[in-house]
């Protein structure tokens, strides 16, 4: 019976993904084969020596220590495009009140109450309030991934002219994106050219602190900036700055900081991108597969830290994965203890991920129980699991 940990509230939809012939879950369970989480963060959390596997029912994985779990064989797993529909449609929305001023306009008319003829008074104020119309301005999309192309796409078929910019497109986003989307040859190409700029990608060492003054100042003037990202993709004292001197006439963000709090400018969200019960369902469902797929066959799908994988496999036959670092000679090494212990190879898969590699072996023959200690005995090998 395997046992999945669960560290936030689990979308039950998502749960009655595993088969309860075989899957216990809870929150209090002390030696999980698995987890399963959302927004807790598990940088100071001692994970149990049973923990094969992490699912995170979102995209960002933040909150995981993901070289300390490679370092112990513990596979962690996001669900990517699982929440795109949900941010995708707070992105659009954002776009419009970026352009529309709705939040400044909806705060000034709460603030009328009682104070006289209203009909006389919206008349009379909403001209402070006016706004541009996207059709026809010009947007860039930073990062093509689920969410960008989306996002690329809805815009597109808003009248605008779209600007996209990954260096890293996948050939399944290449498919996915309108014909009308140009392609940016660099960011800069996008500061100079666009309107608005939304972005849509991950925050690391290249990219923390990309927006900044040095990247603002080549924007265009009175340019609108919307980030449903990663607000420490953005320098907030540059940000600032830009917003009081008017180069960006409108920041739109998921992530507020207390110095965005009160100005006119800045339209804040409290992180509701992915914040819908379709969203949470979805990346619910998505994690559960990940983790009983891998569970149960080794198969990898969505690791962010470890060798994807899939090897199909017969039925009845065992299967051995073995996590290893990535080091010349060592596949010679696994097969001879393999042998040795009278296993026969009929079919193998090995995937490498920077220093790390992972290999599935099925096997027919005797295998005696302890093939798993004596596969991790060998050095450089850091987790063997037979299934």
């Amino acid at each position: 019976m395997y046992q999945i940990l669960t560290l936030n509230k689990i979308s039950p939809i998502g749960l009655e993904k595993f088969d309860r012939s075989k899957y216990t879950w809870g929150d209090e369970i002390a030696s999980p084969d698995a987890i399963m989480v959302r927004s807790a963060s598990m940088h100071d959390m001692e994970l149990p020596a049973t923990v094969a596997a992490i699912a995170r029912a979102g995209a960002g994985v933040n909150n995981i220590p993901l070289e300390a779990c490679a370092q112990k064989g513990i596979v962690v797993f996001n669900t990517p495009g699982a929440n795109a529909n949900a941010v995708k449609e707070m992105v659009i929305l954002g776009l419009l009140m970026a352009s529309r001023r709705v939040a400044p306009g909806m705060a000034w008319v709460q603030g009328l109450k009682g104070t006289g003829d209203l009909s006389k008074q919206v008349e009379k104020g909403k001209g402070a309030f006016t706004g541009p119309e996207i059709q026809g301005k010009k947007l860039g999309v930073i990062g093509l991934g689920a969410i960008g192309v989306l996002v690329a796409n809805a815009a597109a078929a808003l009248g605008m002219t779209v600007y996209g910019y990954d260096p890293y497109l996948s050939v399944e986003a290449a498919w996915s994106m309108s014909s009308g989307i140009h392609r940016a040859a660099s960011l800069g190409e996008i500061y100079e050219k666009c309107d608005y700029i939304t972005l849509h990608l991950p925050c690391n060492g290249e990219t923390k602190g990309m927006i900044n003054a040095s990247s603002i100042a080549t924007m265009k003037q009175g340019v609108r900036l919307i980030n449903f990202a990663r607000g420490e993709l953005v320098v907030t004292e540059d940000l600032m700055a830009a917003v009081e001197s008017h180069k960006i006439s409108c920041y739109v963000t998921d992530f507020p900081a207390e110095e965005m709090l009160g100005c006119d400018a800045i339209v804040a969200f409290p992180h509701l991108g992915a914040s819908t019960p379709e969203s949470e369902d979805n990346c619910a469902v998505m994690a559960a597969e990940e983790l009983s797929t891998y569970l149960e066959t080794g198969n990898t799908t969505h690791s962010v830290n470890l060798p994807n994988i899939t090897l199909s496999r017969t039925p009845g036959m065992p299967r051995v994965c073995v996590i290893h670092l990535n080091v010349s000679g060592l596949i010679n090494k696994l097969t001879s203890v393999i042998s040795a212990v009278g296993g026969n190879i009929e079919n193998m898969i090995s995937g490498s991920r920077k220093e790390y590699a992972y290999t599935i072996f099925d096997l027919s023959g005797r295998i005696p129980p302890e093939l798993a200690e004596k596969l991790n005995e060998i050095p450089d090998v850091i987790r063997s699991r037979v299934i």
